[in-house]
């Protein structure tokens, strides 16, 4: 048997759920289809996925098509829920893309199809939803091919478009214009076919027409398109017999052991369970691994690693088979395994030998963010415990603590990530959570130099230490760099740590509240009491300095250099691609120029108007609102992550509501408090 991970990937609400229920239910794995509405489908298992109908995690499911397993993956089409497709997308060998009938090809439909034509990522298109009034067949091929690809051929043809009755039916050898439009589409991809079609265009037969179809689909390089009805299975064989032809299975590979952990959850009694899709090799119960990850850089910490753990023992693994996860002894390259006994495994770590990636963000970062407050101050221990293991599950969304003022900060995509936190903690953990006001994440950056210095023994410096530090700009990008400025020598390597690691973790909040980065702290200054005891040898810590000596001192010298340096507050801005209606662009611009959109000059598109342009990500939610009412709910807007830049000086550049500059007074009575 041959395996296939495929993805099926799609804007919210375009069926995508629904066609998954459909394929179970051709291949034999259900006996009744689930409903999305009823919360009764077979990957929805969350109670709030069913409440609300929509997906929030990615579910595997398999089935078997001819001799090839397929081992689907239902994914997230909500856009606050990317970060659950992004991490598919590193297991996949092939995608359908679905695209609704009756709404087209929407904005979240362009970035999907974006990012899986930058990772050449084999790709068909199903177009859901033709039973539907206000369905659309030639003029959405046309729209699909100006907006997601021209590469694009249709395998068949609708009738009764629109009604129950709706049906599709495949194109064949003795369809001529079909072969015409197959033949034309291959040979602009292939000069190789290109001239043996032009010398001979008979001598190039039905056969290899869909051999060469099939090789380019495998290079996604062409892209074949599907219509049917998830809700009636009409050219649902047609599509589940053209992912069995055109998308490639799973390449077999031997040693060495290499796999991605792409999914971590908890079982019922909190161990940890990694989903696991090999590339190649074998691992087997009892084997013991030794894995590494790349979590520590996606959070933009470059210049230190997360250490690899010893190898730990698998202790219970399974594989997908037929709709349900089954226990086997081994988990073997091409299949998606689910592995007990990992405790510190994360996602995006390597088992065995690291991949090649092509980049580890598909998609840009989340730039909201939130306070979570607990219902009662004393759980907010059993707060940070229970995000913490739901920032496992879900490492693009940051979890930042601030011990000083004992608030807990959520990073997010959007509003509706609040209420899939909140119902979680309540059913998973039994806390009940509010959330303060959603704000913009914003970085800082370091206008000049600063630096400051307290030594040990001289006032006002309460601690058995001595630490000087300078802070200065760093080119954009490179983050935050330490270096030293003192002989490694001259203090012992535990307290260089504490001085390093206390470091990065002030600058997590800067002058104005926010992430301070492109910059480069360098220690000036150093000194310390070496370890003293009494005459019966007892150590006394009020002689001899500690670790945690250099850990208090450290954020008030740190904070003296940032104000003497300066900071300015960049916000996120997106790239937007704004399509409307022509006769609309003149009421567009100027609600544009109120949000401090930048547009570039206007393009016609038949009736139809592009723009593209740079908008502050806190005024996207606000376009979105009111693109529906300037454009009679034609308007299409695509935006994405596109860089930070400095707020404009008409824009007055507020702190965070909820921060406070460091007070010396405050953090001294804090840390005494704390000893």
């Amino acid at each position: 048997m041959r395996t296939l991970n495929l993805g099926i990937l799609a804007h919210v609400d375009a069926g995508k759920t629904s066609l998954t229920e459909r394929l179970l239910h051709a291949a034999g794995v259900i006996d009744e289809i689930g409903s999305v509405d009823d919360g009764s489908t077979q990957t929805d298992s969350l109670a709030l996925e069913r409440q609300r109908g929509i997906t929030i995690k990615s579910a595997v499911v398999s089935f078997a098509i001819g001799d090839v397993t397929v081992n689907l993956i239902d994914t997230p089409g909500h856009p606050d829920f990317i970060a659950e497709v992004e991490r598919v997308l590193s297991v996949l060998d092939g995608a359908v893309l679905v695209i609704s009938a009756v709404e087209g090809v929407q904005a979240q439909t362009r970035v999907l199809m974006r990012t899986l034509q930058r990772l050449r990522i084999p790709t068909l298109l199903f177009v859901n939803k033709i039973d539907r009034r206000g369905a659309q067949d030639e003029g959405l091929l046309r729209a699909i091919a100006e907006k997601l690809s021209p590469a694009i051929v249709a395998m068949g043809s609708v009738r009764d478009l629109g009604t129950r009755d709706a049906a599709f039916a495949p194109s064949g050898a003795a369809d001529a214009a079909f072969t015409a439009r197959l033949a034309e589409l291959l040979a602009d991809q292939d000069d190789a076919f290109l001239a043996a079609y032009v010398h001979d265009e008979t001598a190039v037969s039905y056969r290899r027409l869909r051999g060469e179809l099939a090789a380019q689909t495998g290079r996604a390089l062409a892209h074949p398109v599907f219509f049917g009805s998830a809700i009636t299975g009409a050219g649902v064989d047609a599509l589940t017999s053209g992912i069995a032809e055109l998308l490639p299975a799973a390449a077999s590979q031997g040693d060495p052991v290499s796999g991605t952990v792409f999914k971590v959850e908890r079982g019922p009694a909190g161990e940890k369970i990694a989903y696991v899709r090999m590339f190649s090799g074998t691992v087997r119960v009892r084997d013991r691994l030794r894995f590494g990850g790349a979590r520590d850089k996606e959070r933009g910490a470059p210049d230190k690693e997360r250490e690899a753990p010893d190898k730990e023992k698998v202790t219970a693994l399974s594989v997908f088979d037929q709709g349900a996860d089954v226990r086997r002894s081994s988990v073997t390259a091409g299949q998606i395994g689910k592995l007990w006994g990992l405790a510190d495994i994360q996602i995006g770590d390597s088992i065995g030998e690291p991949r090649q990636s092509p980049g580890r963000h598909h998609f840009a970062p989340p730039t909201l963010e939130t306070v979570v407050v607990p219902a009662s101050p004393a759980e907010l221990g059993a707060l940070r415990v229970a995000l913490a293991q739901l920032a496992e599950q879900d490492p693009l969304i940051d979890l930042r603590q601030d011990d000083l003022r004992q608030e807990i900060y959520v990073s997010l995509y959007g509003e509706v990530q609040k209420e899939v936190i909140q119902a979680t903690l309540a059913a998973d953990f039994g806390l009940k959570v509010a959330f303060r006001e959603t704000t913009t994440i914003c970085v800082e950056r370091p206008i000049g130099t600063g630096a400051a210095v307290e030594f040990n023994g001289k006032a006002p410096n309460p601690f058995l230490a001595t630490v000087g530090l300078r802070v200065e700009p760093a080119p954009t990008g490179t983050g935050m760099r330490y270096r030293l400025a003192v002989s490694p020598g001259a203090l012992p390597l535990a307290f260089q740590r504490a001085v390093e690691d206390t470091v990065r973790e002030t600058l997590s909040q800067g002058l104005h509240g926010w992430q301070v980065t492109d910059c480069t702290v360098t220690m000036t200054h150093s000194g310390y009491s070496p370890r003293q005891s009494h005459s019966h040898a007892v150590f006394d810590k009020s002689m001899s300095s500690t670790g945690a000596d250099f850990r208090n001192l450290t954020p008030l010298v740190l904070m003296n250099a940032l104000r003497q340096a300066g900071t300015r507050v960049h916000e996120p801005m997106h790239r937007f691609t704004l399509e409307v209606p022509a006769d609309t662009i003149g009421t567009v611009l100027p609600e544009l120029a109120r949000l401090r959109a930048v547009p570039r000059t206007p393009a016609m598109r038949g009736a139809s108007c592009l723009v593209e342009g740079d908008i502050p990500a806190a005024r996207v939610h606000e376009l979105r609102q009111q693109l529906p009412a300037l454009t009679r709910g034609e308007g299409v807007l695509e935006s994405a992550f596109d860089r930070y830049q400095p707020v404009s000086g008409a824009v007055p550049v507020r702190p965070r509501t909820d921060h406070n500059p460091l007070d010396r007074k405050e953090y001294l009575l804090h840390v005494m408090r704390r000893v």
